[in-house]
């Protein structure tokens, strides 16, 4: 008797499993019957500056205005020092930024999620984003408070993207057959994107909010899931050298892993000039990453960019 109720148990227990194997792997390669016969993984590169200078001034001008980045941050309560220094620093090179956070927190203006669920944190937020904003912005950047954006690039980098397209734009990551953007790095999506991923927020099959499985998968790649059953496929940021811009880890880690692998080209073998983000920023990091990015200036050198973004109107930025 004692043996056969251990062979049920061990019975049970790996069929447990097994269905739990063949959940994850249904719900990783979704989406893989409706992609689009002629769409493939690309790396897209940012403009070249002789395409940009062809560009009449009054047009550089126009396109300069016509660029515009909601950005999204996800807070918690325990990130109040980042969040401060999120907010202080490069957020306020946004168009416009606003803080969606897990609960309520007095110290902050924040909208409350209600939830410390990441997966729908980012749901939600990308739901109020859409509804309110649609109108008034083409590109979303979603990141974590612990990234450190320069808008700037990220709107050079955008420059040539018709925001009509299905973009989603980061630093790519391949799990299975599953490629998505990472949000160590922040996560870009054009407004036809928001557009497609808000259609399928209220389909379960599709865009659950839990998962549907036993073992939770992370929230940048439940995204990813969302995003391929709409026809919209992660795609990898480049600079013309092929160097990512949108970093999923520091400068300071950056610049240490160049010294050990590249002693002799510390600087080329580090990041690319045209960088977007960098994750893993301390508060302190931030405001010195603000100083040597906007405030530092070499006395007689003068850099005549092809191209000017202006700030928000009413912004205090740097």
């Amino acid at each position: 008797m004692l043996f056969e109720s251990s062979s049920f148990l061990k019975g049970v227990m790996l069929g447990s499993i097994f269905c739990a194997l063949i959940t994850m792997l249904g719900h990783i390669r979704i989406g893989h019957g409706n992609r689009m016969h002629n769409h493939e993984h690309h790396h897209l590169q940012a403009p070249n500056k002789e395409d940009i200078l062809k560009i009449s001034e009054d047009e550089r001008m126009e396109l300069s205005k016509s660029f515009r980045v909601y950005c999204i941050i996800l807070v918690k309560p325990k990130d109040v020092s980042l969040w401060a220094a999120v907010k202080e620093t490069w957020t306020k090179h946004c168009d416009k930024a606003e803080f969606f956070s897990s609960e309520n927190v007095k110290v902050f203006e924040s909208i409350n999620m209600e939830t410390n669920d990441m997966w729908l944190m980012m749901r939600k937020a990308y739901e109020y984003a859409f509804d309110k904003y649609r109108d008034q912005y083409n590109w979303f950047f979603l990141a974590r408070p612990t990234t450190f954006a320069i808008i700037e690039n990220l709107k050079y980098f955008l420059l040539k993207k018709d925001p009509s397209q299905p973009f989603y734009l980061g630093h790519t990551i391949k799990s299975g057959d599953l490629e998505y953007v990472s949000m160590e790095g922040g996560i870009v999506l054009s407004v036809e994107s928001m557009k497609r991923l808000n259609s399928l927020l209220s389909i379960p099959e599709k865009c659950p909010e839990r998962g549907g499985m036993i073992w939770k998968i992370s929230e940048d790649k439940q995204l990813a899931v969302c995003l391929k059953y709409a026809g919209v496929f992660a795609e990898n940021a480049e600079d013309a050298e092929g160097k990512d811009v949108f970093n999923t880890k520091s400068v300071g880690l950056f610049i240490k892993e160049a010294m050990t692998n590249h002693p002799n080209q510390v600087v080329e073998g580090c990041c690319s000039d045209m960088a977007v983000t960098f994750n893993g920023l301390t508060p302190n990091q931030m405001h010195v990453m603000m100083y040597g990015i906007y405030r530092l200036r070499a006395f007689g050198h003068i850099f005549n960019d092809a191209l000017v973004f202006l700030p928000p109107n009413g912004s205090d930025n740097d």
